[in-house]
Order: C-alpha cells, then structure tokens, then sequence
C-alpha cells in the first residue's frame, strides 16, 4: 500500500524520478506526474484507466508560472486570473510547445490552474515543472477528497499519499475559455458562475455530454458510484424503489421514517457550499453500504448547486 504523510520533499523526489504522487488541493485529490515527463504522464492514463482523448489540467504555483506553459490572448482570462488564482479555477490557454500532446490529447489549448492549498503549493514551488494532476481515482469512480479514498482505490499503485487532510472544497474546478470570441464555462464546478460573471461579464455553457471533450471532466458518464443512481424528484423514486434497500441523498430539511432508507443529507441547512464538501464522500458511502440503489434529487440551479447537480447527472449517466 502506499505511505502517506506530509514530507514534501520526499513527494518532489518521486516526482522528479517519474513516479506518480497523489497530492491535495481545495478541490480533489490528485494524481501527480511531471507535465513534461511523458513516460510519467502516461503512466497517469494506464493507472487510472483513462481514455487518452480525455485531456490533463496542469498545476502550477503561481499566475508567472501559466506564462512560461501557455499564453494569455484574452484579457478577459487573465483577470479572471489575476481575481480568483489560486482557486478552483481551470484555464483553457493555447499551450507552448514544451508542453506534450499527450497531456492536451492532441489539442491546441492547454487546461491550467494554481490550486489553493498550502502543502501543494509548497510542492509546486520546489519543481522545476508542473503537475499533471487528474482526480486520484479509478477513471469514472467517485472522486477522492481524503487520503483514504486514495489509499482504497489506487493505494497498491503508488508510492506516496500526501496528505493534506480533507479538501475545502469538494468539487473539481470550474473550466473556462474562449470560443468564437465568448468567455464560456466548459465545466461546472467549485467556483460558481455568479462569481466568475461578476468579473469578465456574461458567460456562455458549454458543458459537453459526449465522447469527445474540449476539456477535462466533459464525458457523459462520470464521477460515478459502482451501484446503480437515480435523479429526481425523491418521493417518485422512492415509489418506484419501494421493494428495494435505498440509499437516499438529499438536501435540506428532510424526515424519512422508513428504516429501510439510509439516509444522506448534503446539508440540512440547504447550503450550497456545505452540500458540495459532502457530495462525494456521501455517494462513496452510499456506494460502500447495503443499499441495492442509490436515490438523489437535484439541488437549486444557484451558485455552486448548478454544478453538483452536473455530477449527480454525469454519475447516473451509464454507457
């Protein structure tokens, strides 16, 4: 099994060896490899299990960092930058050729952030390179926001865990680029539209639903638990479910009295921000348990409750 601890210099050491480090950020843990590496990057896609037409997010310490990877051709991205970095925030940039096509999956832009956690950052500033780091998980699982989850799914694979403790946030990071000159949002995640609005004017959807991705975390089939999930309205599930052990997350001020419900309340307060920090531990554990079938509903279209409810439907999604 992998070790896992805080030793940053040993996690740089395996880094700059080629090996595969599961780091923290704010959002998900990480599968680290050096970005310019291309024998490391690819051990990140057999690893996982990753299709290789699914695009990488490279990390990097600081906005100085993006530049010497990738290029800044519209201000609108560059004050998003300058507002929100470190944040989880990915930026789609036309990328610099040091960078491999391995890691874009032959695509002109680069996607590319400066998380905001400490003991990564830390990390990051040591390298001479960046961190190639998608979710430390099997490909299409539940994304992992504690080393344990790590340790269960890719434990027996890697060398090290660093250990950051619970990420803050919950969600992966929320992708923005440019189109046919419109700033638009290709996924939904920890960094709400509203806020990003607020800062580079209108923005545009462009959340893919198929197999072929402009950006990380794009597939239709996604973030998902190995039993089966249902959306929807909870009382029509749970009548169609009635002869079946379910487990049910749900959001805000609920009771449920049957004893063959488990039950998982995002927040009972019906907080956005709470509700996300929960998501994926709680359709881990619901995964995890007895139940025969996983019910969600959908949370309000606000803040970051637009993209939860994009990860509840990419994990019922099922090819």
């Amino acid at each position: 099994m992998a070790e896992i601890g805080k030793d940053i210099t040993h996690a740089a050491a395996l880094l700059s060896e080629g090996k595969l480090v599961a780091i923290p950020t704010e959002t998900v843990y990480g599968l680290a490899a050096n970005v310019l590496d291309e024998k490391a990057v690819l051990s990140v896609f057999e690893t996982k299990e990753r299709p290789f037409f699914d695009p990488l997010i490279i990390h990097v310490p600081s906005i100085e960092a993006i530049e010497k990877y990738a290029t800044f051709e519209d201000e609108r991205l560059k004050k998003l930058a300058h507002t929100f970095f470190p944040a989880p925030l990915t930026l789609l940039l036309p990328k610099k050729n040091i960078i491999p096509d391995i890691v874009t999956s032959g695509l002109a832009q680069v996607a590319v952030r400066v998380p905001n956690h400490a003991l990564t950052l830390e990390l990051l500033k040591k390298l001479n390179f960046p961190l190639a780091a998608p979710s430390a998980n099997p490909f299409g699982y539940v994304s992992p926001t504690e080393p344990e989850h790590v340790q269960k799914q890719l434990g027996e694979k890697i060398p090290y865990i660093l250990d950051g403790g619970k990420c803050s946030v919950g969600l992966e990071s929320t992708i923005v680029g440019i189109e046919n000159g419109k700033i638009c949002v290709f996924r939904l995640g920890g960094l709400a539209i509203e806020a990003i609005e607020k800062v580079a004017g209108k923005v545009e959807l462009r959340i893919n639903h198929s197999s072929n991705p402009k950006a990380p975390g794009q597939l239709k089939s996604h973030y998902a638990p190995k039993k089966n999930l249902f959306v929807g309205n909870l009382n029509e599930l749970i009548a169609q479910h009635s002869n079946k052990k379910i487990a049910l997350i749900c959001f805000g001020e609920k009771k449920f009295t049957d004893k063959n419900f488990l039950v998982f309340n995002l927040s009972e307060k019906s907080d956005v921000n709470e509700a996300a920090l929960n998501l994926f531990r709680f359709l881990r554990l619901a995964d995890e348990s007895e139940a025969d079938s996983v019910l969600c509903e959908e949370l309000p279209e606000t803040g970051l409750g637009r993209a939860i409810n994009d990860r509840l439907q990419r994990a019922a999604a099922k090819i």
